[in-house]
């Protein structure tokens, strides 16, 4: 049999989807039980005698990975090899700053870049002011309306050259931006779950999508309600950007930024150097990665 590289591009509950040199895509089943691809995974596979089924032997060293804290707290891998987050917000429902902020010290942790997307532009009365911090820290964003096809071609651009990630609260328009985007392979990939018997609504991860023009795009539906899985409470602060040219700053070494006296990131908090609203982001997020820690999650 000829070992054949691929990408995951869909994972199911006993298979995956994986998209060969060609282009062609296979259903391959997993060769032993403790081969855990998730989307993005670059793989090593061979095809069945069919030849329109495969098998799955094993899994390239990853790149970079994006997690979360599962439902009992643990890591759960959710894509592989990505180099970008979009993260979709909108006027309606009003962003939550708070869950905004952990995507972005998913980012910076990952390491990725990290484009927000202001959707539903179209219905705002005024853009947030919080939008201009996050530009004011470096993030690049872009404003669009899925509904009137506004900053399509922008959003389109931003994803040139990238594997990204679209994530965002549930009713940002997010499926509306993705259709505008991707198009056809909706209903490709759709097609292709069918006929692998595994059909779109057992899908248990993300699925990747080539972009027309550049560039792929895997939605990941299960990011919604999200927090960044962090191994050590201590890295936490190199989430938020802003913070991290003062770490060194403080008087203890070990500082938690949180009751420690001379601490150069509560100072710049009193100050007005860093926003308030980032730091109990921050704050909030520690005492999350610490609970985790002591097994009270």
């Amino acid at each position: 049999m000829t070992n054949i590289t691929g990408t995951v591009v869909a994972r199911y509950k006993r298979h995956c989807l994986v998209e060969g040199p060609a282009g062609q895509r296979v259903s391959c089943q997993l060769q032993r039980r403790s081969l855990k691809p998730v989307v993005g995974d670059a793989v090593i596979w061979h095809a069945e005698s069919d030849e329109t089924t495969g098998t799955l032997t094993e899994i390239s060293p990853r790149r970079s990975e994006l997690t979360r804290i599962d439902s009992r707290g643990r890591p759960e891998l959710i894509a592989a090899n990505i180099s970008q987050l979009v993260i979709v917000v909108a006027v309606d429902p009003a962003p939550d700053w708070f869950l905004l902020d952990r995507y972005l010290a998913a980012a910076e942790l990952g390491p990725f870049a990290a484009l927000i997307v202001f959707n539903k532009v179209d219905l705002a009365v005024e853009i947030p002011p919080e939008l201009a911090e996050y530009s004011g820290l470096g993030y690049a964003s872009c404003q669009t309306s899925a509904a009137r096809h506004k900053g399509l071609d922008k959003l389109a651009t931003e994803m040139r050259g990238n594997r990204s990630v679209m994530i965002g609260q549930s009713g940002v328009g997010k499926s509306s931006l993705l259709n505008a985007l991707v198009g056809d392979a909706l209903q490709t990939v759709g097609e292709l779950s069918e006929k692998s018997g595994q059909g779109r609504h057992t899908t248990s991860t993300a699925v990747l999508y080539s972009v027309p023009g550049g560039g792929e795009l895997i939605d990941s539906p299960g990011v919604r309600d999200y927090a960044p899985y962090i191994a050590d409470s201590r890295v936490v602060a190199n989430g938020f950007r802003e913070f991290v040219p003062l770490l060194s700053e403080c008087r203890f070494q070990d500082c938690r930024h949180l009751a420690e006296p001379n601490c150069a990131i509560k100072h710049a908090v009193m100050t007005g150097q860093l926003a308030q609203r980032r730091y109990a982001s921050y704050r909030r997020l520690y005492e999350l990665t610490e609970s985790l820690q002591a097994g009270k999650y």
